[in-house]
């Protein structure tokens, strides 16, 4: 990143750190800190001593194709995966990931409601339950708690590539390194297959705090027919419900079988909502909120209606089984003609 006032901006950015309560999130707070480059690898490594085991990898990224050129990145997310293996392989990456200006990474596991990022704007902010842990942390690394810090957003500047960049101005680590190496759409496509990342609407923006989570793994454990989900992050499967509802808009691939148990997805989440105390079961249908216009709107047919499951544990209607999508495979079709969808009247 290259500022444009750089007499401003010598005199005014500097290391330092600041927080607050997350606003949406009880007992959860937000940080967000300007470290120098030579520190973000460091922190980062201090930082995932603090998950249980797991975590999984953010990344952001411009892709290729004239659509998103001068748009907002694309964000992709890796499975859980164990924390020493995640951070071996990242290992190599670091040095490109921490100086290109069109990439953004992180590390996070929602259960426990921990999240580190470094933004392409080279802002590192986190999401974090305790902290003073987290205070304890910046003081280790000789980063001082500044409460009118200023970022290198509020000055006009260039963001930088990697290529754009002469030899003799690339980061020690970074010089043997070919322009194909360097080149960020190359090496975050790599990242991207290394980790078997998968890209995440980023409308979908949320954070459990791990008292939200324990909250929902308590009700989950209280009915026997969900308990074996109690223990999972339940932001999977709000994402999973966003998915399977993308995919109806560009039509489902699934048999009827298929679609039916992401319906029930939609029923556990009713369930949490009905159960968990009443500001987050206002997070929760906020987040979901667009999925479920969206798939309302795709339904045809709504005076009929799917089977229901024999046993409903909550008490609203379940307007996810009226009709069916519009956009049908052969195989869901298919089930529906045998299942006799067609030839019914409700």
């Amino acid at each position: 990143m290259r500022p444009l006032n750089k007499t401003r901006l010598q005199k005014s950015l500097r290391e330092g750190y600041m927080f607050s309560p997350l606003e949406d999130s009880e007992s959860c707070y937000f940080f967000s800190a300007l470290v120098g480059a030579s520190k973000v690898e460091k922190i980062f490594r201090h930082f995932a001593e603090y998950f249980p085991e797991e975590a999984f990898l953010i990344l952001e990224c411009y892709q290729h194709g004239s659509k998103q050129q001068a748009a907002q990145p694309a964000t992709f997310y890796s499975p859980y995966l164990p924390v020493e293996e995640l951070l071996q392989e990242l290992t190599p990456f670091f040095p490109r990931l921490i100086h290109d200006g069109f990439v953004g990474f992180g590390i996070a596991n929602n259960r426990f409601g921990l999240e580190l990022f470094y933004s392409e704007d080279k802002i590192l902010t986190c999401f974090t339950g305790n902290h003073i842990r987290y205070m304890d942390l910046m003081g280790h690394h000789n980063i001082p708690f500044e409460p009118l810090l200023c970022y290198p957003d509020e000055f006009t500047h260039d963001h930088l590539s990697l290529v754009a960049l002469s030899r003799e101005s690339l980061p020690g680590p970074l010089g043997p390194l070919n322009d194909a190496e360097l080149d960020s759409q190359k090496f975050c496509s790599d990242l991207i297959d290394l980790f078997e990342m998968y890209p995440v609407d980023e409308s979908l923006s949320f954070f459990l705090s791990k008292k939200e989570q324990d909250q929902i793994e308590e009700v989950l454990t209280r009915k026997p027919a969900y308990s074996a989900f109690a223990l999972e992050d339940f932001g999977d499967l709000m994402l999973d419900w966003n998915i399977f509802v993308e995919e109806c808009t560009q039509g489902f691939e699934g048999g009827l079988w298929e679609y039916c148990q992401n319906l029930k997805c939609r029923d556990l989440i009713q369930y949490v909502i009905e159960s968990v105390p009443a500001p987050l079961a206002e997070k929760i249908l906020n987040v979901i909120e667009e999925s479920d216009h969206k798939f309302f709107e795709k339904l045809l047919d709504r005076r009929k209606g799917l089977d229901l499951p024999e046993e409903i544990y909550f008490q609203a209607k379940p307007f996810w089984y009226e009709g069916v999508v519009a956009c049908q495979s052969v195989s869901l079709r298919r089930d529906l003609i045998r299942s006799g969808w067609y030839g019914s009247t409700g």
